[in-house]
């Protein structure tokens, strides 16, 4: 029995691990090796540890900094992805202690007899522990517990005590337990690809959001001073009027002019508090516990350095998620296939039954045990082919998520390449034509002091020259949003020349 029993171990040592699952390889995507809206992009040289860093920092702004080095910390979808990714870590290791044997200890005490003088039985049952433990080779465990128990018979009671000591063990001949904690390996390494992406989300949701704050920062003071040359020209206008020189029109449309003004810098403070409360959940905070100081704005747009597209499938965490899913997909086939061949099951057991705690170790009341059980599913009318050919058609949705993951990911980057070459000229044309409309409404509001033109052409220059400034911070957030965002598609920046690798 013993030496049938070994050559069974033997066997099963030497089978386990196997694995059906087909020879893996990162799927194909669409070739590329340049981005067609930057043709002369220069590529960037700092290694990927160091790439996806404090990127924020490009912004030289120390309050963005705080915000951003916040979010990791105190953002609740990032806190949510991060607990996912250790349950999916902790899914591995309980999938991998199935190679392993499950040790059991079982402990019982019993005492039996019957009432008067009558023939009545008692049984007595048992009770147990159970604990695991290690041994060498791979494969699955099982746990199984065995009863015992003594019949007595007649008025006087009686003890029985047993302790026994047992092990299974389901070797993985098949590769399917293998199999199984290759795809949930894959699984978490997804899931810590979602967690990275989770991460760069939330902080380029804050520095979208903090870039269009400072921007209405900026709009507001826009307004806050043409307010003041409203108010001044309205009491030149009253002046004037006062003295018999302007209409009363002037004075009206002066006044039409200057509490327009006004209000839209009120609806302004309005549209900040929004992007503030926004900013103050994406950093796990309760809105009406924060607020951002205005600040003189000091706008910066930084420049992204360039990657090649096979760079980018390297860099973006969706991209690695996605891939991670496929190779998961794959081992999951391997897994169904083994289904189609018997499991085999090895267990042992030895331990001591005795009436007294003293004597049971003695070698009279000592028992051992060894067995082996096959079992093999004969007919289950196409199930199991079934499950092989639903995982097969997963793997296949996942190659194409995968593919189509990709695809969007170097679209995002040839849309925002576009973006930012159109809008650097945007921005340029802009604050021309905030420059020069500034100078005409100078000039237009001195001709009306000298009686030159009417006031309408006063109002007319006015709102082009208010428009035109607008326009001209307008251009600039979006050229930071812009830039934020191809950061983003990039799968993040590197730090400029000279500056040490961030954390």
């Amino acid at each position: 029995m013993k030496k049938s029993f070994t050559a069974l171990l033997t066997i099963a040592l030497l089978l386990s691990g196997c694995s059906f699952a087909p020879h893996y390889a990162v799927p194909s995507t669409p070739p590329a090796d340049h981005f067609k809206e930057a043709p002369g992009w220069t590529v960037g040289t700092p290694a990927d540890d160091v790439a996806k860093g404090a990127w924020w920092k490009l912004f030289n702004d120390p309050v963005l900094d705080t915000l951003e080095a916040r979010v990791a910390v105190s953002n609740q979808n990032v806190a949510a992805s991060y607990a996912a990714y250790k349950q999916a870590q902790a899914t591995v290791r309980e999938l991998r202690a199935s190679l392993f044997p499950t040790v059991d200890l079982n402990g019982s005490a019993t005492r039996a007899g019957s009432f008067g003088n009558g023939s009545t039985t008692i049984i007595g049952g048992t009770t147990g522990t159970t604990g695991t433990g290690t041994t060498s080779g791979t494969g699955t465990t099982s746990t199984g517990t065995g009863t015992s128990t003594t019949v007595t018979s007649g008025s006087s009671g009686s003890r029985r005590y047993q302790l026994s000591l047992g092990a299974s063990w389901e070797p993985d001949l098949w590769g399917k337990i293998s199999s199984g904690v290759r795809q949930q390996k894959a699984l978490a390494e997804a899931s810590l690809g979602d967690l990275n992406n989770a991460t760069l989300s939330a902080q380029g949701e804050v520095a979208s959001d903090y870039v269009q704050l400072r921007g209405l920062d900026r709009q507001k003071q826009i307004l806050d001073d043409t307010v003041a040359a409203y108010d001044r020209a309205f009491t030149i206008t009253n002046n004037r009027y006062n003295a018999g020189i302007a209409a009363r029109i002037d004075v009206l449309q002066a006044q039409t002019q200057l509490s327009s003004a006004r209000a839209n810098a009120a609806d302004l403070v309005r549209q900040r508090q929004i992007f503030e409360h926004a900013i103050a959940v994406l950093v796990g905070e309760n809105p009406a516990n924060f607020s951002i100081q205005p600040a003189v704005w000091a706008p910066v747009v930084p420049v992204v350095p360039g990657v090649l597209p096979s760079t980018v499938l390297q860099r973006r965490p969706d991209i690695a998620a996605a891939e991670r899913r496929v190779a998961a997909a794959n081992q999951a086939i391997g897994v169904e296939k083994a289904a189609f061949f018997p499991a085999l099951t090895l267990s042992g057991q030895v331990g001591g039954q005795s009436s007294s705690i003293g004597s049971l170790f003695s070698a009279a009341s000592s028992f051992w045990s060894l067995g082996a059980q096959v079992a093999e599913t004969l007919l289950d009318f196409g199930a199991r082919s079934a499950r092989v050919k639903e995982a097969r058609y997963a793997y296949d949705q996942q190659v194409a998520n995968y593919r189509q993951t990709v695809l969007t990911a170097l679209q995002a980057v040839e849309d925002e390449l576009a973006a930012s070459q159109i809008l650097s000229f945007v921005t340029q044309q802009r604050s021309q034509a905030a420059s020069v409309a500034t100078r005409v409404e100078d000039i237009a509001l001195n001709q009306y002091k000298a009686g030159q033109i009417a006031y309408t052409d006063v109002i007319t220059q006015q709102t082009t020259a208010l428009t035109a400034r607008q326009n001209e911070a307008t251009a600039i957030v979006n050229q930071q949003t812009a830039a934020i965002t191809l950061i983003q598609a990039i799968g993040g920046s590197w730090p400029q020349p000279g500056t040490p690798p961030a954390p």
